[in-house]
């Protein structure tokens, strides 16, 4: 993976910028909820927050997917950057009432939205089809070390400025990712003429229901998301009811899931190239269920740390499979929608995890909720299993990546 960035300076260019936005991300993420809270005091407005930059850009991802198949892909992902930066620095500035920090920002959630599919889809022109896995496994390691960093980043920044600084330190971080990404190539895929936006949106639908292998992979993925993302709100109430503990031993539970997923990341640095992805994919399906599973038979904080390490390496896993999968089997000239359509079904996924495991987290507790809802999980990564092997599933690049 480093000698592939090192003798590869585009994917450099888009791995460094990555990293500098998501950084951006999370300091924005962490002030805007720690301002919420300390003005208005109520759990439900930082709920708020969350559902605005999480779930609602997910109801549009239909359409933010077209963007990056209709324009040059560079240039999506700049002004994106620099729009984002724009709406940073004007929240930053006026500190709006609630209501208005909500429109501004779901309107960034949306242009992050765009933001994305465009930069994985992105990769295949960047690189040649054998180093795709290698080249998603370095966006992947790139982009949640800097998930990590962040908050730790924000809480440092937070001795020393005040929101508004910070803010405009988080603008100023997008501005920077738009100036690097000028470095890119021009990235335009020759698309379909004559076709509307609403058009496109339906043929980047139809490209998951029509491709068998594309349906499992989505389904699949969704399936897993939708049994196991309570597991945050699941943690905190294992480590701090069941166990007894503090807050700041929960937040050490809770990171344990980032670290797994740097490990996850660096041994697949070494050896991506010889998985099938097929294989990597269900392999991250059933060691992340597995890990939220075991997590109900943990008995202290230690056991529940490890265990939440390992679920950490299964989402890495799951992470390089699905890009590279959907790079291999999708056209180029829908990358972005099918991108776009699964990062917004995975939004809508960790939704109906969030409602229906809060209701069984109230119900049973949550070392039960750990052994319920992991082992959904490894369902569905069995259902994917038994449904990748099935006759008529055709695993084979719809393209040459790259092209």
């Amino acid at each position: 993976m480093l000698t592939l960035l090192k003798e590869n300076g585009p994917l450099r260019v888009l791995s460094t910028a990555r990293v500098v936005s998501v950084v951006g991300d999370a300091l924005s993420l962490v002030t805007l909820m720690v301002h919420v809270q300390s003005i208005l005091g109520k759990a439900v407005a930082v709920a708020a927050l969350l559902l605005v930059g999480d779930f609602a850009p997910a109801l549009l991802s239909p359409l933010t997917g077209v963007v990056s198949d209709r324009f040059d892909r560079r240039t999506v992902m700049i002004v994106c950057e620099v729009a984002q930066g724009v709406l940073l620095a004007v929240i930053a500035v006026t500190l709006p009432p609630l209501p208005v920090l909500l429109v501004l920002v779901g309107l960034r959630a949306v242009l992050g939205q765009v933001f994305v599919p465009a930069s994985r889809a992105a990769v295949p022109s960047l690189v040649d089809g054998k180093d795709l896995a290698q080249a998603n496994t370095a966006l992947g390691l790139g982009s949640n070390s800097a998930d990590v960093i962040g908050p730790f980043l924000a809480a440092v920044l937070l001795t020393f400025l005040d929101t508004r600084g910070v803010l405009l330190v988080d603008a100023v971080s997008f501005l920077l990712s738009a100036v690097l990404l000028l470095r890119l190539p021009r990235l335009v895929v020759p698309s379909e003429p004559g076709t509307g936006v609403l058009a496109d949106a339906r043929a980047g639908l139809g490209e998951i229901w029509h491709n068998r292998a594309l349906r499992i992979v989505f389904l699949g993925f969704c399936g897993v998301v939708a049994c196991t993302a309570i597991d945050d709100v699941a943690v905190l109430q294992l480590t701090m009811v069941s166990f007894g503990r503090s807050e700041s031993a929960a937040g050490v539970v809770l990171g344990a899931v980032g670290i797994g997923l740097l490990l996850g990341y660096a041994l697949l640095s070494r050896g991506s190239a010889r998985w099938s992805m097929v294989a990597l994919l269900v392999t991250g399906f059933v060691i992340s269920s597995a890990g939220n599973m075991l997590t109900g038979l943990a008995w202290g904080v230690a056991s529940a740390f490890a265990l939440q390490a390992v679920r950490g390496l299964g989402i890495a896993a799951m992470d390089v499979a699905h890009s590279t999968l959907v790079q291999r089997l999708v056209p180029a000239d829908r990358t972005g929608r099918v991108f776009g359509n699964f990062y917004g079904g995975i939004g809508v996924a960790a939704a109906v995890s969030y409602i229906g495991g809060s209701l069984l987290l109230d119900a049973v507790g949550p070392s039960l909720t750990f052994l319920l809802s992991g082992g959904a999980g490894v369902l569905v990564a069995l259902w994917a299993l038994a449904a990748s092997r099935a006759k008529g599933v055709e695993w084979e690049p719809a393209r040459t990546p790259g092209t």
